[in-house]
Order: C-alpha cells, then sequence, then structure tokens
C-alpha cells in the first residue's frame, strides 16, 4: 500500500482510501448486525500519524470542555505513542488545565523510576510537560480496587490506546481478555509474545528481565470511553491490525476486535500497518 496521505470516505483518488474504503466494504458484509456507524480507519502518512491523532484528541478535547467544563482522559504508552505524545505536546493549548489524566497499564514489580516504568513513561513525556488539573497515576502496589474507584467517579471522555502485535489493548492479551469483564481494573499475566514485542522494543534485555505480570484497565473499562483514539503505526502491527478487520466478529483472540463496534473510534494507520489490508 502507498504511504499517501488518505482519510476514510473522502475522495477515492487516493490508494489509502481505496484500500481503507475496501476493507469497510468486507467489513460491513461479515459482520453487519455489530457494525457501527462510529468506527473508521484513517491511513495517513508515517511522519503526519501522530499529528493527526493528536489535532483529532484536542478537537474532541474542545468539545467536551465546552460542554462539560472538564474532560477525563486516559493515555497508554509503549514506541507507537510516542509521535502522538510528541505532537499533543507540542500543539499549544490552554485545554489541560480542565484535564483529569489516567493511564491504561502498568508493569507488577517495576518501580517508578525503572526506564520501562510506564509511570515514568508518561511522566516524562507528558504529565510533567502540560498542566493538566490532576493526574492518577497506576501503582501496582495499591489495590485494584482503589484505581477502579477513580476511574467509576465519572465518565471517560476520551481513551488514547494502541495495538499490541499479539491484538492486545491495554495488557488484555488473548488468554486474559474478557469482553464481559466485571471489573474496571486487574492483574494479569501476560503471554509470551506481549513480552517478547516489549524485548523487541528495546524496554528489556531479555525475556527473562521482563516482567511477567501487570495491571491493567480492562476491555469494559476501555470501551467506556465516549471516545477512542488508537493509534497503530509499523509494519509489526500489520497482522493484529489484519486480523481484527477480517474475523466474522470481534473475539477475544484478537482483543482490539472489539473497537470495531465502538460508537466512536478512530484507528489510525501508517502505510505499513495497513500493508495487510484487502487492496483495490
Amino acid at each position: 500500500m502507498s504511504n499517501a496521505t488518505s482519510q476514510f470516505g473522502i475522495a477515492a483518488a487516493s490508494i489509502g482510501i481505496c484500500c481503507t474504503l475496501a476493507l469497510m466494504r468486507v467489513f460491513k458484509k461479515r459482520d453487519r448486525r455489530r457494525q457501527t456507524k462510529g468506527f473508521s480507519l484513517r491511513v495517513c502518512q508515517r511522519e503526519e500519524l501522530g499529528k493527526k491523532a493528536a489535532r483529532f484528541v484536542l478537537a474532541e478535547l474542545a468539545k467536551v470542555i465546552e460542554k462539560k467544563g472538564s474532560a477525563r482522559v486516559i493515555f497508554a504508552t509503549g514506541n507507537s505513542q510516542l509521535k502522538f505524545i510528541q505532537a499533543l505536546v507540542h500543539m499549544p493549548s490552554d485545554l489541560w488545565k480542565h484535564v483529569t489524566a489516567f493511564h491504561l497499564d502498568e508493569y507488577v514489580g517495576l518501580p517508578a523510576s525503572h526506564p520501562a516504568s510506564f509511570r515514568r513513561y508518561l511522566r516524562e513525556r507528558l504529565f510533567e510537560k502540560l498542566p493538566f488539573s490532576s493526574v492518577h497515576y497506576l501503582d501496582p502496589t495499591q489495590p485494584t480496587s482503589a484505581y477502579e474507584k477513580l476511574l467509576l467517579e465519572g465518565p471517560i471522555d476520551i481513551a488514547c490506546i494502541g495495538i499490541g502485535e499479539n491484538g492486545h489493548i491495554a495488557f488484555n492479551d488473548p488468554p486474559v481478555a474478557d469482553f464481559e469483564d466485571k471489573l474496571m481494573v486487574k492483574r494479569v499475566e501476560l503471554d509470551a509474545a506481549c513480552r517478547k514485542q516489549q524485548v523487541g522494543e528495546g524496554w528489556f534485555e531479555s525475556l527473562d528481565t521482563t516482567p511477567t505480570h501487570a495491571i491493567t484497565l480492562t476491555i469494559p473499562a476501555i470501551m467506556r470511553a465516549a471516545v477512542i483514539s488508537c493509534v497503530v503505526p509499523d509494519e509489526r502491527k500489520a497482522r493484529a491490525v489484519r486480523d481484527m478487520m477480517s474475523l466474522a466478529k470481534p473475539e477475544t483472540k484478537v482483543p482490539a476486535s472489539i473497537l470495531r463496534t465502538h460508537k466512536h473510534c478512530v484507528l489510525w494507520l501508517d502505510g505499513g500497518s495497513a500493508s495487510l489490508l484487502p487492496s483495490c
């Protein structure tokens, strides 16, 4: 697929748009009952992906804050989110003073000072750089019920997430993913594919040094967000993207497939991550 900039639903002159339209036709044919008008794909040039997702999130934030005066937002971490977060930080806005921030998941047994800690990732790259109203860190040493209580104090307006190489969202790997989970936050065992991804991204030196457990927001907690912005760059995510869209209906073997049923979810892809989608 070409890396030409494209957006779902706009003139089909672009290869990226054409492939997106073709994919959505396939999806609608296979899954008419569960298709929602709110799910869409946007295929962008790699260098524009983070910026476009950031502009989208800021626009949605502006709508929420204009209506309610404040917003509650969840943020993910990982290499796939770096360009998106950098773009947010470099787009001047006075919206952040009205935003309460949460984060998606964290390793068990890893101190907050560790270079691979998601608390450190978000603190250094985002939370210390923008004037948030408040920030709630997911702390593995505290009861998950305490964080769940914070989440349930109000609606979640936006969730900024990604997709793992094994199709996970947050640390809901296929063996532990549950679309009907009764919990908002839970402790999970990480599967081998997830742990290998962390090594491949350079966060840990080997599989032996990679944590085996984490705490994570569950799939219902993520799906509770009014808007989901899912940023998925890189060819290494292409198989997960293909699998989430090719299933006849969402299945926990590809946890991200549940996003197809969300009322307002945008899946942001580049040429690499979209490379295995149906062509024109």
